[in-house]
């Protein structure tokens, strides 16, 4: 009702439905990004971008700087790009024999790969020198790499998950899209409304942070 509102006014102020449009679109999109979240940055590929030419441009200058090859082997598998990513991870490895992030993030590569069994066993590795890594995000990564081929393997790294983050809206929204996907539609009803339900326990500067989550989950459940 609101929207329709803001539309109708601005159509008024403006004088063109095709613009009133634009403008609220645009203000829901700053206010979204401001206190909620749902909606992707769109800024953000840019700067990865930008991040990514000034790495290379850095290596160029220093091939020997494997802090600067790490951080742009990360930026590459964020943009898909798993195979250079992986060859970057490679020449580094004896830099990072004791990283749980690299691990994990070398396993995130070779599973995109379909390099299955190497990447699971790489990530396991990561989460071994730490199993908290990446708040364990890596469990649903392994989760989402079995869901077609091993769905009781991919259910128990859900569950391994949910071990770590116990107290956080976007744990349960992503266990209950995995649930979801795995064809687990109870369990995925309830991994949403304990995502709402945790969100309304938490202090007001946590909140923020988790209000997307939370929102997501209310749609979801009702789907």
């Amino acid at each position: 009702m609101f929207k329709i509102i803001g539309f109708m006014l601005l159509w008024n102020l403006v004088g063109n439905p095709f613009l009133a449009l634009l403008i609220l679109l645009v203000v829901l999109y700053i206010l979204d990004r401001r206190y909620v979240g749902i909606f992707p940055s769109i800024t953000k590929p840019f700067r990865r971008a930008r991040q990514i030419s000034k790495l290379r441009t850095t290596i160029s200058l220093n091939p020997n700087d494997v802090s600067s090859k790490y951080e742009l082997a990360r930026h590459l598998a964020e943009r898909k790009k798993y195979k250079e990513a992986k060859e970057l991870f490679l020449q580094i490895e004896n830099r990072y024999e004791q990283s749980a992030e690299y691990w994990v993030e070398l396993g995130r590569v070779n599973l995109k790969l379909g390099q299955m069994d190497e990447g699971e066993a790489q990530v396991l590795h990561g989460l071994e020198i730490n199993r908290r890594a990446q708040y364990g995000q890596p469990y649903l990564r392994l989760a989402e790499a079995f869901r077609h081929t091993d769905r009781d393997k991919a259910l128990h790294y859900v569950t391994e998950f949910q071990e770590i983050q116990s107290s956080s809206s976007e744990a349960y929204y992503l266990a209950g899209s995995m649930y979801k996907a795995l064809g687990r539609v109870d369990d995925a009803k309830r991994a949403f409304a304990e995502s709402t339900a945790i969100y309304r326990t938490l202090p007001k500067y946590k909140k923020r942070q988790e209000r997307r989550w939370a929102l997501r989950s209310f749609f979801a459940k009702m789907r």
